[in-house]
């Protein structure tokens, strides 16, 4: 089975540039279907309140069962001391199966973190070529898959992308996916070093053309099995630890900890203890 696992879905409320205003998917399921993709991950575009936007998502998801899964869009700063309430929602209520962040909006805290290891959900995180946050993370959550979509920089930033690289070689838990890279040579260089298990196929739908993004995948030239790996099979691997009833063991109140910006707000929140 091949799985898109990098698509945008539903409208956002910034209406400033296409990523923040709306992800129609009519062209992109046309064309997925197409070209043989059965299954995509979807999320919200850029929004001011993710509640409303992965609301706004399940509905798309729900008109689409059979060809769509969710992830919960997460706003790290904005939505701090709801991550956890709007996790639970979107995988208990909407059936979603992954946690979104990115970036541009804050980098992954401690509060997002839990939540992805309460529920054994990965976290896909745009880390905007700011590699180096990677390295706060990664080893802070070895219990927790990352993806590090567009190979750590959808701007072409070759520093970044290289640092992902060693990211993949060196941590278990991080993988990438293959949205948007347009150096090819360093998808190339990144399946010689860390093998096909770590790189996850995505087009950054609906923006992008899932076919032509599905050959550069056709044109890496690997052996069958490998090639499996990269379009389905990892994500599905990564998507099927599934907890669906954590228990909530709180050390400390959210509101008892500060807030600290992008990778500092990695040391603000408590620690969750589960039902096994």
């Amino acid at each position: 089975m091949i799985i898109d696992a990098h698509v945008h879905a539903g409208k956002g409320n910034i209406l400033s540039d296409p990523w923040n205003t709306d992800a129609p998917l009519g062209a992109y399921l046309r064309r997925a279907k197409a070209a043989g993709i059965q299954k995509s991950i979807v999320f919200g575009a850029f929004h001011t309140d993710y509640a409303v936007a992965n609301a706004d998502v399940a509905k798309v998801v729900a008109r689409h069962h059979d060809r769509l899964l969710g992830f919960a869009f997460v706003h790290a700063k904005r939505d701090r001391g709801r991550i956890f309430s709007m996790v639970k929602t979107a995988v208990q209520k909407y059936g979603f199966r992954g946690i979104k962040l990115h970036g541009f909006d804050a980098m992954p805290s401690r509060e997002v973190c839990e939540a992805a290891r309460a529920f054994r959900i990965p976290v896909l995180a745009d880390v905007v070529g700011q590699a180096s946050a990677v390295e706060m993370f990664a080893p802070q959550y070895p219990d927790v898959n990352f993806i590090i979509p567009h190979l750590g920089s959808f701007r072409d930033d070759w520093r970044a992308q290289q640092q992902v690289v060693d990211q993949l070689v060196r941590h278990p838990n991080v993988y990438t996916d293959t949205a948007g890279v347009r150096r090819f040579d360093y998808l190339v260089q990144a399946v010689e070093r860390a093998g096909a298990g770590k790189l996850i196929f995505g087009s950054d739908g609906p923006w992008l053309h899932p076919e032509i993004e599905l050959y550069k995948i056709r044109m890496l030239k690997l052996p069958p099995a490998e090639e499996a790996l990269i379009l389905g099979s990892n994500i599905a691997r990564l998507l099927s630890t599934l907890r669906l009833h954590p228990i909530e063991v709180l050390k400390t109140t959210i509101k008892e900890q500060p807030f600290l910006e992008s990778t500092e707000a990695l040391g603000a929140y408590p620690s969750l203890e589960y039902e096994l």
